[in-house]
């Protein structure tokens, strides 16, 4: 069953790679502040599991001896792979198949374990227990997410809610049960670290980043939803009008300007 709901929820992130890449917020460099004064030493290895399109993991490339990006979808992966061929292929980092509870890693190799928006897709007890096994003592595993929306306006963050519930209602309309994705509840991170007993200590660090957004960015960002993009690809057609009708009411509160939005994000991390 548990290996059905992986498949199911790998499928869900398939076919929009690209617009997901260019839309998302790439990890702020608070991450590496973080995570490093938890760590109190330089890291040789990283590993960020759920890498998606490397929005997360290529912050690591200047800050560690080894970075390994861990993705189980193709079309995600092959995005981080392009941009990791843009820059010249450097050796230190790779991107590989993979999903969090069978990592291809030795035990006590890794310094750091980071999932960027992915571990709420994860199976939390075989994964707690492989991340537990790979890290070195002393090593941190850290799972960051946003919330979204990001803070701009009530009505644009209001409509932006709306639109994402009704791509999460066509969706589980439409898809046949054995093929339902399974999303793990975020605010149950923290208690599932503390109660798999594998760390030594564990907190929730909250922290925000500014960044400059134009209206078509942030409408691609809701666009970029995986219940909306499920509900299309499926045959919700008449979603459309509705992301029309949005991406109208955000060029109307944007008027043609970059203007600064905020990413707040909660970061619940274990120590081993």
């Amino acid at each position: 069953m548990i290996e059905h709901i992986r498949m199911n929820n790998v499928q869900r992130f398939t076919g929009y790679g690209t617009l997901y890449d260019e839309n998302r917020p790439t990890a702020p460099q608070e991450v590496v502040k973080l995570v490093t004064t938890y760590l109190r030493r330089k890291p040789q290895t990283v590993v960020d599991v759920g890498c998606g399109t490397g929005l997360s993991t290529f912050l690591w490339l200047n800050e560690a001896e080894r970075v390994i990006g861990v993705e189980p979808s193709d079309d995600m992966r092959a995005v981080a792979l392009a941009k990791w061929e843009a820059i010249g292929k450097p050796d230190k980092l790779q991107f590989v198949k993979g999903f969090s509870h069978q990592l291809a890693l030795p035990s006590a190799s890794a310094d750091i374990v980071t999932c960027s928006q992915s571990f709420h897709w994860m199976e939390p007890q075989s994964t707690l227990r492989e991340f537990a096994r790979v890290l070195r003592p002393g090593g941190v595993f850290a799972a960051y997410d946003c919330d979204w929306p990001p803070a701009f306006d009530w009505k644009i963050e209001e409509q932006y809610l709306r639109l994402a519930a009704l791509g999460d209602a066509r969706m589980a309309e439409l898809a046949p049960d054995e093929q339902q994705a399974r999303k793990w509840n975020k605010n149950e991170h923290l208690q599932r670290i503390r109660e798999s007993g594998l760390f030594r200590y564990s907190r929730e660090i909250v922290f925000h980043h500014w960044e400059m957004c134009d209206a078509a960015r942030y409408a691609n960002i809701a666009f970029s939803l995986g219940g909306l993009q499920t509900a299309l690809k499926l045959g919700a057609d008449e979603l459309h009008a509705e992301v029309a009708a949005f991406r109208e009411l955000v060029a109307q509160a944007f008027a043609d300007e970059e203007r600064p939005v905020l990413f707040c994000y909660r970061m619940r991390l274990g120590i081993v």
